[in-house]
C-alpha cells in the first residue's frame, strides 16, 4: 500500500473516532444526583439552632418540664425564673395559695414569702407544665420541682415538688382550678395531713391575752394593735377589722399603744 493511501486509511479511521466520541461520553458514567435533603442543607446553610428548654419527661410520662433558675421571689407562690435559653419567665405555682404579702399583709403571707425565698433564690429547678400553661395574667403556671420528676408518685411529690412542700409545712391553701388538676388529690391530702399536725396556718388560734388597759382610761375609747405589724388603730379602722386574733392587743390608750412600740395607723391616724 502506498504511503497516501495509507495516511487516508489513518485520516478516515480518526474521523470515525472524532465522530462516536461524544456518543460514548454522553452513555458513560452518569454521576448521581445529589439527594434533595442534601441539596437543601447545602442550599440553605443552617445557622446556629437555639438550644430547646425542653426536658421531656422518661417514658412519656406528664407533660414538658423546663428547666430554669429563679432569679426573684415575689411571695410565697409566685416568683420570676430565667429558662435554658435565656427567656426570663414570671412563674405562678399551680394548685396552691400563699397569703399575700405583698400591698396587703395576711397571716403568715411573709413567713411564706420569706421560706420561698430561702429555699428557691438562685436554685435550678424544674417547671412541670399542666393543661393551662398560662393565666389571664400571662404568667407561666407550674409544678416547681427541685429535682427532675421521674415518677410523679406520691412520695416524689412529697419529697421533691416545692408546691407540696407549702401545703405539708402549712404555708399554703389548696386552690385548684381546672383543667390544671394533675396532682390536686394529693395536694388535699397534704392539706389534711398539716392541718391535722396544726402547722402554720393551720396552728390552733389561741386567745390573746389582752393588754392592761388604765383605769383613767374611757371604757368607750382603745386602740387595737397588731402584734405582727407592730401598729395599732381605732376600732373601726378596716385594718383593724382584719386583725387575726392571735395578733391582736388592745390598748386603753394611745400612750400605752405608743410606749409598747406600736406605730399609729397611716389611714384611720389614731
Amino acid at each position: 500500500m502506498s504511503l497516501s493511501k495509507m495516511l487516508l486509511v489513518r485520516l478516515f479511521i480518526i474521523l470515525i473516532i472524532l465522530l462516536i466520541l461524544p456518543v460514548g461520553c454522553g452513555k458513560g458514567i452518569v454521576a448521581p444526583e445529589t439527594p434533595v435533603a442534601v441539596k437543601e442543607q447545602i442550599e440553605n446553610k443552617p445557622g446556629v439552632v437555639e438550644k430547646s428548654p425542653v426536658t421531656a419527661l422518661p417514658e412519656g410520662k406528664g407533660t414538658p418540664v423546663l428547666k430554669a433558675t429563679v432569679i426573684y421571689v415575689v411571695d410565697g407562690d409566685t416568683v420570676h425564673v430565667r429558662l435554658e435559653n435565656g427567656r426570663k419567665e414570671k412563674v405562678r405555682f399551680i394548685g396552691v395559695d400563699t397569703p399575700e404579702s405583698t400591698r396587703v399583709v395576711e397571716l403568715y403571707g411573709k413567713e411564706a414569702a420569706t421560706y420561698t425565698r430561702k429555699e428557691l433564690t438562685g436554685k435550678t429547678v424544674y417547671l412541670e407544665l399542666d393543661v393551662a400553661q398560662r393565666d389571664k395574667y400571662g404568667r407561666l403556671l407550674a409544678y416547681v420541682w427541685l429535682i427532675p420528676p421521674r415518677e410523679n408518685s406520691k412520695t416524689e411529690v412529697q419529697k421533691a415538688m416545692f408546691n407540696a412542700t407549702l401545703l405539708l409545712v402549712g404555708l399554703a391553701q389548696v386552690m385548684t382550678v381546672p383543667p390544671n388538676v394533675k396532682y390536686a388529690d394529693m395536694f388535699v391530702e397534704f392539706q389534711k395531713e398539716a392541718r391535722e399536725a396544726e402547722k402554720g396556718l393551720w396552728e390552733t388560734i389561741k386567745a390573746p391575752v389582752p393588754a392592761p388597759i388604765s383605769n383613767t382610761a374611757s371604757p368607750e375609747i382603745k386602740y387595737i394593735g397588731n402584734s405582727n405589724s407592730q401598729k395599732f388603730h381605732r376600732p373601726d379602722c378596716q385594718w383593724a377589722q382584719k386583725i387575726a386574733p392571735r395578733n391582736r392587743v388592745e390598748f386603753g390608750r394611745r400612750e400605752d399603744a405608743i410606749k409598747a412600740g406600736y406605730q399609729p395607723c397611716k389611714t384611720c391616724k389614731p
